[in-house]
């Protein structure tokens, strides 16, 4: 089952705040799950997909697409969301979860299936953030080989858990994965988002808002 954990998106991106208004970052938050979604009703062959949310607009665009969503009525993190979804997902029957983000909106399903094609009979399979700090993609197979703990610097606990395990451990090249690599949390990355050729909801509408010279010029922050 792949898992995208999706907090109350009326106070999202805090992180942009200094060129966004919480009203852009709430949109701006909707249409990359937007994107993201859109990408994962087009692997194939599909797995189960759950969004895990309390979000009223993320639980609607799950029954848009067909997929399964997990209550988080606890609403305490990310980490404490996906062990609670991971319980979930193995009460369901599911073999392995893969938990991605929500926002990345670049994301392509060829780079999903890759991912899938990776996971080994038990093991892991991660995927590094575009700044190798933090962990973008991580399959468990089984769903709760190891526990999670997202942050910004949660790849290199994440790879140290996974080869605990004493099963396999594959990690791919990000370079290589770079819908699932880029997450969008500063100003930085939406300035990194606007260099690649525009295909996805969230780019044109950045567009939209005539800024992307102003993002650029926060490359640095």
């Amino acid at each position: 089952m792949i898992l995208i954990p999706v907090k109350e998106m009326s106070t999202a991106k805090q992180r942009l705040a200094r060129v966004l208004t919480q009203p852009q970052r709430t949109i701006l938050a909707r249409t990359m799950l937007k994107d993201v979604c859109a990408a994962l009703a087009e692997v194939k062959p599909r797995p189960a997909i759950a969004l895990v949310t309390n979000d009223a607009f993320a639980t609607g665009l799950a029954r848009h697409y067909g997929f399964q969503f997990i209550v988080d009525n606890e609403n305490l993190g990310e980490s404490e969301a996906i062990a609670m979804a991971t319980a979930e997902a193995e009460r369901r029957g599911a073999d392995f979860t893969v938990v991605l983000p929500g926002d990345i909106p670049l994301l392509r399903a060829s780079e999903v299936e890759a991912v899938l094609s990776a996971m080994p009979a038990e093991g892991s399979v991660l995927v590094p953030a575009a700044d190798g700090r933090g962990t973008n993609a991580v399959l468990r197979r089984p769903c709760a080989l190891f526990p999670l703990r997202f942050g910004n610097d949660s790849f290199l606990p994440h790879h140290a858990s996974a080869q605990a395990t004493g099963k396999t451990c594959v990690v791919l090249d990000n370079q290589n994965l770079p819908g699932i690599a880029l997450d969008i949390d500063r100003p930085a990355d939406l300035a990194q988002l606007l260099g690649f050729p525009q295909r996805t909801q969230t780019q044109k509408l950045l567009c939209e808002w005539k800024l992307p010279e102003r993002w650029r010029g926060q490359a640095s922050a």
